[in-house]
């Protein structure tokens, strides 16, 4: 039996490492999808190799533009973080920089929120976390499924793309014996809606 000194030592030394595995894992989760496109209000990390003057954290602004030392307000939004990568580079090899080694990950994603509506057990709003991506199914499993007089034969997403409401109707029974094929994502923004039965 060890002492009860070196048993807490053990203790705290095993919960240090825990910590820090905590830490890489949630800074490689951070760095994201390859795909994942920079949006209004991710906050980002830029660094500079050998130019820590430069390195700083960065919120994009809604309009999809971002602050950065020297080169002033660049527009992101709507851009990979490879895409981001090289138009930093060329800003920045424009007059300040011979060959800017460029690092961008996101530290932390914007909120993307999505409602459920209706016959659901827990209606609200609810967050579509960094590069997830949720199915109509998942969504309203998300809500806690259906109540007892909910239609799951009507369900509706009300959605606005380029300005323009549209309203989409889905049998999400259809969809959960696996009759129809169509595995929708959820958007940003989407309030989904789910009919009571008649019976």
């Amino acid at each position: 039996m060890l002492p009860p000194r070196e048993l807490i030592f053990k203790f705290l030394s095993a919960a240090f490492a825990v910590l820090l595995l905590l830490g890489a894992a949630q800074r490689l989760w951070a760095q994201g999808s390859p795909e994942y496109k920079l949006s209004p209000n991710d906050l980002v990390d830029f660094r500079v190799f050998q130019e820590s003057e430069l390195d700083s954290v960065v919120r994009i602004s809604g309009e999809g533009q971002a602050n950065f030392p020297l080169i002033g307000v660049v527009a992101l939004g709507g851009k990979t973080t490879g895409e981001a990568i090289e138009v930093l580079k060329s800003r920045y090899r424009n007059g300040y920089l011979i060959n800017p080694q460029i690092s961008l990950t996101v530290r932390s994603y914007a909120k993307k929120l999505f409602t459920v509506l209706g016959q659901v057990q827990k209606p609200g709003s609810y967050d579509i976390i960094g590069t997830s991506q949720i199915t109509l199914l998942q969504a309203i499993g998300m809500a806690g499924g259906y109540t007892k007089i909910a239609d799951s034969s009507n369900v509706t997403i009300k959605r606005v793309e380029d300005g323009r409401e549209q309203v989409l109707k889905f049998n999400a029974k259809r969809m959960l014996r696996g009759d129809d094929p169509t595995a929708l994502l959820v958007k940003p923004g989407d309030v989904i809606s789910v009919g009571e039965s008649l019976f």
